[in-house]
């Protein structure tokens, strides 16, 4: 096996075994399942760069190098051709689509095999094995050599070109192989995943090789938020024709949270039945039922037979994807009642609608909360409720999709109440805003009865009984930042994504450090000014403060390691208890407070 990191730079030699250059890059031709390596570039001795054809010219590689079939003079160089690819330059440290991840992620390194004199790429390294060869082969050897020490390991993390997609550079042109995965072959959920990872300008790219429909269905995927910021990035036709394809109160949704300039001027050119639809969708207040419904719905006469009604279906079927029910109005499309598809089904085609529709149908006004209309759905499983007016006329239907997008956003207000967390910013940032803020107050409160108690603890003189005293009347903050943090830590663990959805165990306790580094720092900040008043001891104030600072620092880590273990229990069917989590936690760092204060009064006493 070879690395593309370890052979750039590796000497060229000729048949005379003269050094002629050095590897600059390998070309590979895109559409294989394995792309075979089809052209050499090297640098010569004056920085020229040449390429030549792989097979014509090279005769044997290894780690040491490439040797060639013919002496210098006797080279034919080449151009790359239209299906070609250059590993480093069009690859290595690019950004690319795993599509088997639904995922996206950089390649740190790419993996090749020599297989019947021929040299082929496998897959593009993504994991830190190909970050630490990168900057210096040793240190991956090491880290694998560490990792096995402790009983771990160091895998790698390839994925294989044929699940790779392009982001950074336009290879429309190349032709892959059938077999490759390619992004507007996915589900447009799964498109939507990967679209919610990249940047305007990726996104821009990606929605290049998708057609409008393709478009439209994966934009429907997306994050509320992300919705409009896509659409107002598009070209105006565009967007206006993906918006014309999309559900109405998809559209609605979208062009109600554009600026009202773009808004117009894609209403404007929209088709005047699609554009009408929009309008009067706009019309209802947000998060109500007129806000979340749909105005396209099947309707019929009671007049019409079973037989009648199933031709409707065959041909709007392909059109219509929201058929759950058949509506039955009557004159001024007040409505009458429902038809079941399995009524349609089970009944002679002769039959008049009339004798099979249920009249005891439940149905929602236009400014129903939208929750209610959502609970009133689960409650009776309906899979679509009609929309009524004062009048009875039917304006529309909520479909199950729509209520279920409802739940799920009333279930994230709940947990963000219930938990304190906030899902439009990162929950480290949150928690030292929050956690800042009541250590603020606290330090107020506690500078406040330190004040009154100065004359008393100063009596007491700088020994080892004082610090420990104004220690104990400190240890409430402490405690309040533990109590935080371990709420943090629960509120993670309801919030889980998944066992693969999950940061690894480094990277958690990196984001604890810093966590537990800021909130210490304003901890520390806070009792070194108050403790400076009272002690009069700057040294004692000083060392007071490093252990309420070092005390917050491991109680982060602390809840760090206890969360992961708390996963990894609860997937394993274990019940874990939030409440024994924070209470822990908030022992933990009371003990942990008070051995660093004794220990840090004893080192000042000493010092002073």
């Amino acid at each position: 096996m070879f690395y593309l990191t370890r052979i750039l730079g590796r000497p060229v030699t000729d048949a005379t075994g003269t050094e002629i250059g050095t590897i600059h890059d390998l070309a590979i031709a895109t559409g294989e399942i394995f792309p075979r390596v089809t052209a050499l570039a090297f640098v010569g001795p004056d920085k020229t760069p040449f390429t030549l054809s792989w097979r014509k010219f090279v005769e044997t590689f290894d780690d040491s190098g490439v040797k060639l079939t013919v002496a210098a003079p006797d080279l034919r160089f080449s151009y790359l051709q239209p299906d070609e690819v250059l590993l480093a330059r069009d690859l290595l440290s690019k950004q690319i689509v795993d599509t088997q991840g639904m995922k996206v992620v950089r390649v740190n390194d790419l993996k090749l095999s020599e297989s019947r004199n021929q040299m082929r790429l496998l897959g593009a390294d993504v994991g830190t094995r190909g970050i630490l060869r990168a900057l210096w082969p040793p240190l991956e050897t090491a880290a694998a050599g560490l990792a096995r020490l402790f009983g771990g390991s160091l895998p790698e993390n390839i994925i294989a070109w044929n699940y790779m997609d392009l982001l950074d550079r336009d290879l429309s042109h190349v032709k892959l192989s059938v077999t490759h995965k390619r992004l507007h072959e996915l589900h447009p959920a799964d498109v939507a995943d990967i679209l919610e990872q990249l940047t305007p300008s990726q996104r821009a790219r990606v929605f290049e090789h998708l057609d409008n429909d393709q478009a439209a269905e994966a934009i429907s995927e997306l994050e509320d938020e992300l919705q409009a910021a896509v659409i107002d990035d598009l070209a105006s036709d565009r967007a206006s024709d993906i918006l014309e394809i999309m559900d109405p109160d998809d559209a609605a949704d979208i062009v109600g949270d554009l600026p009202y300039d773009k808004a117009e001027a894609l209403l404007r050119l929209m088709g005047v039945r699609e554009a009408r639809q929009v309008r009067k969708l706009l019309g209802y207040r947000e998060n109500t039922a007129g806000g979340i419904m749909t105005p396209e719905v099947l309707t019929v006469g009671p007049d019409m037979t079973v037989e009648e009604v199933i031709e409707r279906l065959r041909r709007t079927a392909e059109e219509d994807e929201n058929i759950y029910s058949v509506f039955v109005v009557g004159e001024g499309r007040v409505l009458e009642g429902a038809v079941s598809l399995r009524s349609l089904l089970v009944s002679k085609p002769d039959v008049k609608i009339a004798d099979i529709l249920t009249t005891d149908v439940k149905t929602a006004d236009p400014d129903d909360d939208q929750e209610m209309v959502a609970e009133v759905m689960s409650k009776y499983d309906l899979l679509a409720i009609p929309v009524i007016d004062e009048s009875g006329r039917l304006l529309g239907m909520v479909t199950v999709d729509d209520a279920l997008d409802v739940m799920e956003q009333e279930a994230a207000e709940d947990l963000q109440l219930a938990t304190g967390s906030d899902k439009t910013a990162p929950a480290s940032w949150l928690s030292l805003r929050r956690t800042a803020g009541w250590g603020v107050a606290w330090a107020v409160v506690l500078f406040a009865l330190a004040l009154l108690g100065r004359f008393g603890l100063s009596a007491i003189g700088s020994g080892l009984v004082g610090p420990l005293i104004v220690s104990a009347v400190l240890l409430p903050i402490v405690m309040r930042l533990a109590e935080d943090i371990a709420s943090r830590a629960s509120s993670g663990l309801i919030e889980s994504p998944g066992e693969e959805g999950r940061p690894k165990l480094g990277r958690r306790l990196l984001g604890a450090t810093l966590v537990g580094l800021a909130l210490g720092v304003v901890a520390g900040l806070a009792v070194m000014a108050l403790l400076d008043i009272v002690l009069d001891n700057v040294v004692m104030a000083g060392a007071l403060a490093a252990a309420t600072a070092g005390a917050v620092l491991l109680t982060s880590l602390a809840a760090s390691l206890v969360a992961a273990w708390a996963e990894r229990a609860a997937d394993a069917g274990r019940k874990i208890s939030s409440n024994a989590i924070s209470g822990g936690l908030v022992v933990l760092s009371a003990v942990l407070f008070v051995a660093l204060v004794a220990a840090a009064a004893m080192l000042a006493g000493m010092a002073g």
